[in-house]
């Protein structure tokens, strides 16, 4: 036997101890891209196809390698892990997975095996699809979810939600990596918060050329990217130009991209603000946003009453002290604006009634809920009336906001006008400054839908229903 079949053969022997030890946990991927070089009195050199997964060996698995080479052969002391850029070359990027998430039965969470500059991909254990509470306000977003998660090829790219803060959009980015990972282990799914991309991007930049190659080499490798709250990247110049270049890259080799913001793509302003007399960035950003678009775009509504209390009856299960339904259904009529309040509002009665032995019913949690609920006087906010609008009519919010004089534009602007007039204490100069309009645009919308409403049913049947779902009334 030639030397290096000797040593191709005892390589091939330890890659399969390793995968088998790893129950798939390591990454197949990288073992195949290593080759066994030559060995050397006691000492093995492998070649290393990159500087990404060159360093991952190295600090993570090389013990590893050496022991199980120890097993095959004795004679074996050390290992010499060589960088062979050509090896690199040679090979598409998109095979040189340089990051594999790993399910940890034990945690419950995703850990990111990699160098120590990559952020970890934690999960949260209680973020499936099996605890997800699914109502008309974001029935569509779950949908879009599952498919993504549950189907092998690309339907839409990306899938980008969008809505306020806790309406679980991180919820459905969770299920969707666990859903993933349990059908497929060995890809690549990587979520982090936009400010973990940037912070990660920045240290990327400090290294020059060299860190920004392993950036580019880790972000470009996975399988599925998930990015959280994407408008904090928009207005940070080389970050989005290279986010973008990203997106294109995974976009084009069918990778997966899921995102979440608080807005629409066409509404993300903190691209507009940030960007003026930068008309290189400014370019990229409206690509950005126009290859956004271009995805599935999903808006996720505030949950009408019957969400919130099913929302809050599956939590009560779960609590170790019952509580009543009556209170349940206190907290769904009270508490409207989004789930993560909502159930801060459970938890906090709970652990009241546990702490102090109190009981729980509508007394007490007027009592403990004091400075959360304004039952007599609630304020509805005026983002609330303005996405409540925009879902109802299936406009956008520039769009609502704009100049624009159609029918299909204004009527609803006139409308959410109303709106806030009737069910917040703004002042009319108020009102129209979250539209871009003066106080008179704001006095003939309000006289407008007043008169429109006595003989047209089906406006009137609107403003009702809005009216009722921002007050958090049954509808």
């Amino acid at each position: 036997m030639k030397p290096q079949d000797n040593i191709q053969s005892q390589w091939n022997k330890v890659c399969a101890r390793i995968q088998k030890a790893e129950a798939n946990r390591f990454a197949v991927r990288w073992l195949s891209k290593i080759v066994p070089d030559k060995m050397e009195g006691n000492q093995v050199s492998l070649l290393i196809p990159s500087p990404c997964i060159h360093e991952l060996i190295k600090q993570n698995y090389a013990d590893r390698i050496l022991s199980f080479w120890q097993e095959e052969n004795a004679d074996v002391a050390s290992l010499n892990l060589k960088l062979a850029p050509a090896l690199q070359r040679e090979l598409p990027l998109q095979t040189q997975a340089v990051l594999k998430p790993v399910v940890s039965l034990q945690t419950q969470t995703i850990e990111t095996t990699t160098d120590s500059d990559m952020p970890q991909s934690l999960l949260n254990p209680n973020y499936t699809f099996d605890t997800f509470i699914v109502g008309s306000a974001n029935q569509f977003a779950y949908a879009a979810a599952k498919k993504v998660a549950e189907d092998d090829s690309v339907a839409f790219n990306p899938l980008y939600f969008h809505g306020a803060s806790g309406l679980g959009k991180t919820h459905l980015m969770h299920a969707i990596a666990w859903r993933i990972r349990e059908r497929h282990p060995e890809q690549t799914v990587l979520y982090l918060s936009s400010e973990q991309f940037f912070l990660h991007f920045v240290k990327a930049l400090q290294t020059k050329f060299e860190g920004t190659n392993r950036f580019r080499d880790i972000f470009r490798s996975v399988d599925v990217l998930m990015i959280d709250d994407i408008q904090f990247i928009c207005g940070k110049g080389a970050t989005q130009e290279e986010f973008f270049n990203t997106f294109n890259y995974l976009v084009s080799h069918g990778k997966k991209i899921v995102l979440s913001a608080d807005s629409a793509p066409q509404d993300l302003h903190s691209i507009e603000e940030r960007l003026k007399n930068k008309s290189d960035i400014s370019g990229v950003a409206d690509r950005l946003k126009t290859r956004i678009a271009q995805g599935l775009v999903v808006n996720i509504l505030p949950p009408e009453y019957e969400l919130r209390l099913g929302i809050l009856q599956a939590k009560a299960k779960l609590m170790s002290t019952p509580v009543p339904n009556d209170v349940l259904d206190f907290l769904a009529k009270n508490i409207t604006s989004n789930v993560r309040e909502l159930e801060g509002a459970l938890k906090r009665i709970v652990a009241h009634s546990e702490l102090l032995g109190t009981p729980i019913n509508i007394d007490t949690t007027r009592v403990v809920l004091k400075d959360l609920l304004k039952i007599s006087d609630r304020v509805i906010g005026m983002s609330e009336i303005q996405y409540a609008v925009c879902g109802h009519y299936q406009i956008s919010l520039s769009d609502l906001k704009s100049t624009r004089r159609e029918r299909r534009v204004a009527r609803p602007r006139q409308l959410a006008m109303y709106l806030a007039k009737i069910l917040t204490p703004l002042s009319l100069p108020d009102i129209g400054k979250a539209f871009g309009r003066d106080h008179t645009t704001v006095i003939h919308a309000v006289k407008t839908i007043e008169d429109l409403i006595v003989r047209d049913k089906e406006l009137a049947a609107d403003v009702d229903l809005l009216s009722r779902r921002l007050k958090g009334e049954t509808v």
